[in-house]
């Protein structure tokens, strides 16, 4: 059908004013209207009859000459005739007979051609589509101008035909085909050769949410109403999508039944189900007949205008309510899970979703399985399975259990792989010397990597013999390479100790025969405390010196007289290996400074003492009794007075006195 725009008329869409006039009153205003074409044919029958009267005029003369003359005058009247019958605004059918550039000449049985804009002839791609020889029906729009030029239109010709086609199609109760162009205040607008207007109630069942989506699109309406001196038309998508689905609900009812399998189509998506069209007829898919799995929003598996095959549960005749099913076009796979997944079984399933507690794999449409975070790695200690896992992830398990009756499966990620806590004995057995960066640094010690997912344990006890640490970080940084030695392996608890001090020996295995009691010692004070001083004796090996041993000062008075780093000197009183404590003594020290002293002294008065005083020494200092060999040297013995003096001069001294009566007793 040829699509033509009428210049001359209104524009048939009117934003602000809808008419609403009755078909009745459309019909009748047509009908007053008068047809161009049947004044046409009346006249073309008065134009027959003279020219027939004319001929039975010219047969009567006998005269040929005369009759040439009168036949040639009478043909001249009777085409000029003719001629007049064509009125302007009429319909005539002519043929092309030249084609330029600006215009198209057409022969329409006039003295001379008319001529027709170019443009009319172009189609939407811009294509000439007038050729010579074709024939075309035209509107005359004006006989002769002052040049004698005969004005014709293709497109007003074609308007006419297409108002003479709506008032068939209207009369018939039948369909017209149209593509929607835009959107107009109230509905669209519709080219069918003419515009029309099509209501925004009358475009679909449902009310069109997104006009736009419509525009360009081709579709078929029914004309409601149309007015042709006012150019305007109405139509109607709805009516013929209306009795389309009264069609096909009455077929639909008559194979809808319990258990009948129906295919539709998706027309609504809710959160709790999809409404399916089976034809006229609409039913309720709820989410949980969906799938024997689990279905987060129906919208996961369906789409609006998606086709789908279901199984109709319910129909309820008085309700006219239809539940169907998608489900139920399969078994329940859970019925045959026991065989199909035994304990042991390695599987490939997607992850579906997360919990603090695991992950859920589908198996299959309709198995779901369980990973326990405990389950998901050997070595690793896993606080929430989004540490290796996302949704979406393929993952290959193995089953550990399952309970068909509750429909859960067990499974179990680290059973993929071999468990490294099985080899690691043999690997690395106690003793080993091992090197590896550090991973973590605590603060009760340090974990050194192993092997893949495998960390040792440095004790902050286990990094050196001497030295007093308070943080690992005081020695080691995180990234840095070590070396250490296993010390134990619980395969069970899966711990793996290693020492780091263990690498050298322990200095204490030498401390007893390097230090033995009465051995005088230098060291430097490094710690002054309530109950006495801690002595370096050595980096990393201290001894104590009680406050009892710390010489003739006692309590706050002696603690006073040392602080940090002094160095002073001690003797060593006992070494204990095993708890790694050296004990000293200030006090020892000065006592056997004394006790010398007295000695070299009493050494160089020796010649002069006599029995009595030899014994008094001897009782005093703990000396053995002289032999009888000495008595008989045949040396004078010494006056007793001058041992009395001697020893009063050894009591003029207040602290040797002191020391005298501590050696006696």
């Amino acid at each position: 059908m040829e699509k033509l725009v009428d210049e001359t008329t209104e524009n048939p869409i009117d934003d602000n004013k809808q008419e609403e006039e009755t078909v009745g009153d459309n019909l009748g205003s047509d009908e007053t209207t008068e047809n161009p074409i049947d004044d046409n044919k009346q006249e073309e029958e008065t134009i027959g009859d003279d020219l027939d009267s004319s001929e039975i005029k010219d047969t009567d003369e006998d005269d040929e000459g005369f009759r040439g003359d009168q036949d040639s005058g009478n043909f001249m009247a009777l085409y000029e005739e003719s001629l007049k019958s064509i009125q302007e605004g009429e319909l005539v059918r002519g043929e092309i007979v030249q084609v330029d550039k600006e215009f198209v000449l057409v022969d329409i049985g006039y003295k001379s051609e008319g001529q027709i804009p170019i443009h009319e002839f172009v189609d939407p791609e811009g294509n000439n589509t007038a050729k010579v020889g074709d024939k075309v029906d035209v509107l005359l729009e004006k006989r002769e101008d002052d040049e004698g030029i005969i004005t014709l239109s293709k497109e007003k010709a074609a308007k006419i035909k297409i108002w003479d086609e709506i008032k068939a199609i209207y009369e018939k109760g039948g369909i017209i085909q149209g593509k929607i162009t835009s959107r107009v205040k109230g509905g669209m607008s519709v080219d069918i050769g003419l515009q029309a207007f099509l209501p925004g109630s009358q475009i679909d069942l449902k009310p069109v949410r997104d006009f736009d989506a419509l525009i360009g699109t081709d579709h078929d309406f029914k004309i409601l109403k149309y007015n042709r001196r006012r150019s305007n038309i109405v139509l109607s998508r709805r009516a013929l999508l209306e009795a389309e689905r009264m069609s096909l609900r009455e077929k639909t009812l008559e194979v809808l039944e319990n258990d009948a399998v129906l295919d539709g189509v998706v027309k609504n998506i809710t959160e709790y189900g999809l409404f399916i069209d089976l034809g006229g007829i609409d039913g309720l898919l709820h989410i949980t007949d969906m799938s024997w799995g689990r279905v987060g929003h129906p919208s996961e598996m369906y789409q609006v205008g998606d086709p789908i095959t279901v199984k109709v549960l319910n129909f309820d005749k008085d309700t006219g309510r239809v539940s169907l099913g998608l489900k139920q076009l399969k078994s329940d796979p859970w019925s045959s899970a026991d065989n199909t997944y035994p304990i042991g079984t390695k599987i490939r399933g997607r992850v579906v979703s997360l919990a603090d507690y695991g992950a859920f794999v589908e198996v299959e449409e309709g198995i779901e399985g369980l990973i326990h975070v405990s389950e998901m790695s050997w070595t690793r200690k896993i606080r929430h399975p989004s540490q290796i896992l996302k949704v979406e992830d393929a993952v290959e398990a193995v089953v550990l259990n399952i309970d068909s009756g509750s429909k859960r499966i067990s499974l179990g990620l680290k059973q993929v792989e071999p468990n490294p806590w099985d080899v690691i004995e043999e690997k690395y057995p106690v003793g080993t010397t091992i090197e590896g960066k550090i991973k973590n640094i605590t603060d009760f010690g340090i974990f050194i990597g192993i092997d893949e997912g495998i960390d040792g344990l440095v004790h902050i006890s286990d990094i050196s013999w001497t030295k007093r640490i308070k943080h690992p970080s005081e020695v080691y940084k995180k990234g840095l390479e070590v070396q250490a030695v296993v010390l134990s392996i619980d395969k069970r608890n899966e711990r793996f100790s290693l020492g780091i001090k263990q690498l050298n020996p322990d200095p204490w295995d030498e401390v007893p025969e390097k230090y033995k009691p009465g051995t005088r010692i230098t060291g430097t004070v490094t710690n002054v405390t309530d109950f006495g001083i801690f002595v370096e004796l050595e980096e990393g090996i201290e001894g104590l010196i009680h406050i009892s041993e710390l010489g003739s000062d006692k309590g706050a008075n002696a603690l006073g007289k040392f602080k940090v780093d002094d160095v002073i000197t001690a003797k060593v009183m006992n070494v204990m290996k095993e708890n790694k404590k050296i004990g000293l003594s200030i006090k020892k020290l000065e006592e056997g400074e004394d006790r010398d002293i007295y000695r070299s002294y009493m050494d160089d008065h020796k010649g002069a003492t006599s029995n009595l005083g030899e014994l008094l020494r001897e009782g005093m200092l703990g000396l053995d009794p002289p032999t009888s060999e000495e008595g008989e040297t045949g040396e004078e013995p010494t006056d007793v007075h001058e041992v009395e003096g001697e020893i009063s001069e050894t009591e003029t001294t207040p602290a040797e006195e002191e020391t005298e009566k501590g050696e006696v007793s």
